[in-house]
């Protein structure tokens, strides 16, 4: 890790220096300020000359601005700046409350060494991830993602220009993939992107029609067609006047309804049902299957005919495991839409959470690791993502992909950095072979209650979340 540069701040001269005596011997720069107000001075002189704090450590209890007041405005001014908060007074209530705020730590004097060092360590990482989450941010911004589709592998990349290409014409197009690689969000792109952006766009899986109702669902029927018809009902294809419709799991249709399909692909006509009046098809139609339809017209499962017309264009999606490079990209656009909605400050993954997430096979595909983001959102603790929070399987239960060349390689951190994800199972497993019992699980490990403690504080380890994932987990 690099050296912090750390404003300490404390109406104690004798804590501040001490502190900033420790932060120096450890190879940090820092500097010093003795109110809420002088430190507001000093942050913003130093942005004013680009020598922006990493860190700041502040007292809560001070005259004047107290450091939760100063904590706010940090947050408001200096986003990137990570705040610790210090307190000879510590609660629960104070502590939570601190990170509720965007806290990086909240320390209770006197600091201990080891403490101070493992929290200085804990905020630089999280402004790493601040930095981390802006760069992808801006990535996206300067154009690595269409109409919410994320993605700078090379065939995302061709994807993206296949859909500008065919955008503004009325040939159909043919989407394959995986179930949950996003097709549907291609076929919103194409509308979007298209001379009929203004009308509207319909969506129909017609493997979750049953047959017999499939055709009407399609094209309407008229009143008395069929027990139950008590009135006409419009089909997609007349909702999608002037528009487009986009039919998913096209595979799944019967023959004879890849006979009507083909007939409305090549005369832009059809019939609801029970009624002898043609009405015109003014529809662009985009398509999509989730099987090899080559394979299913070899196997005379699939109309020839049909595949000839609608594979004019097609646009393959590739599975979140042929593209793993995007996956840190897709995650935070993920937490970016379920942290504002939970009304929550989530900067981002830790780097195991990450890693993790690049390791695991992901059969559900995009919308699979959605739905992860999606879970370790609501039930982290602090302002990160943690490899406990994303779902078992993710965590390491699960299937996992060979990490690629550039992601093997050896990177040399600090012993105490490369010991904590061990150091953290360990202490994890004991605790639930002692079943949660933290005096037995210290007495086992051979260390003192107040150590085990102090590490579980400093590993992250909270015992009610804990114990009630791992309880979900065995459930």
């Amino acid at each position: 890790m690099k050296p912090a540069r750390v404003l300490v701040v404390d109406d104690d001269a004798v804590v501040r220096e001490s502190i900033a005596g420790l932060l120096r011997a450890e190879g940090h720069e820092a500097e010093c300020a003795a109110s809420g107000q002088d430190a507001q001075s000093v942050l913003d002189e130093a942005m004013a000359d680009r020598r922006e704090f990493d860190v700041v450590i502040c007292d809560v209890v001070m005259p004047g601005m107290s450091g939760m007041d100063l904590l706010r405005w940090i947050r408001r001014q200096h986003p990137a700046t990570a705040t610790v908060l210090l307190t000879g007074y510590g609660s629960i209530e104070s502590a939570v409350e601190a990170l509720r705020l965007g806290a990086s730590d909240y320390l209770t004097k006197p600091v201990l060494d080891a403490e101070l060092r493992c929290s200085i360590e804990r905020a630089m990482r999280e402004r790493m991830l601040l930095s981390e989450n802006r760069r992808l941010r801006a990535s996206l911004d300067a154009g690595e993602a269409l109409e919410g589709i994320v993605g700078t592998d090379p065939r995302m990349r061709e994807v993206f220009r296949l859909v500008e290409a065919v955008a503004p014409s009325r040939t159909t197009v043919l989407m394959t993939g995986e179930s949950g690689t996003g097709k549907s969000l291609v076929a919103r792109a194409i509308h979007q992107r298209s001379d009929r952006r203004d009308g509207p766009f319909v969506e129909l899986a017609c493997g979750s029609i049953p047959e017999p109702l499939l055709e009407s669902e399609l094209f309407g029927h008229v009143r008395g067609a069929f027990t139950g018809a008590h009135a006409d009902k419009p089909g997609k294809f007349e909702a999608a006047h002037g528009g487009t419709i986009f039919l998913d799991e096209i595979n799944s249709a019967s023959p004879g309804m890849q006979l009507k399909l083909l007939r409305v692909l090549q005369e832009r006509t059809f019939e609801p049902v029970g009624s002898s009046e043609t009405r015109e098809a003014d529809v662009r139609v985009l398509l999509a299957g989730n099987q090899p339809l080559e394979e299913l017209v070899a196997r005379g499962e699939f109309r020839q005919d049909l595949y000839y017309r609608i594979n004019v264009v097609t646009i393959e999606l590739p599975a979140l495991r042929e593209r793993i490079a995007d996956i840190p990209a897709l995650a935070e656009r993920f937490l970016v839409e379920f942290a504002s909605d939970l009304g929550r400050q989530i900067v981002g993954f830790t780097p195991e959470a990450v890693e993790a997430m690049r390791r695991y096979r992901w059969p559900g595909n995009v919308r699979e690791l959605r739905n992860a983001i999606e879970r370790g959102a609501v039930l982290t603790r602090g302002q990160t993502i943690g490899v406990d929070d994303l779902p078992p399987a993710v965590a390491g239960d699960g299937p996992l992909v060979p990490t690629p060349p550039a992601a093997e390689a050896f990177r040399p951190m600090p012993l105490e950095e490369a010991m904590r994800g061990p150091e953290r199972r360990v202490i994890l497993g004991t605790l639930k072979a002692c079943g949660w019992n933290r005096t037995r699980a210290a007495q086992t490990l051979g260390i003192n209650r107040t150590t085990l403690y102090k590490r579980m504080r400093s590993l992250d380890i909270d015992l009610t979340r804990d114990r009630r994932v791992d309880a979900s987990v065995e459930g």
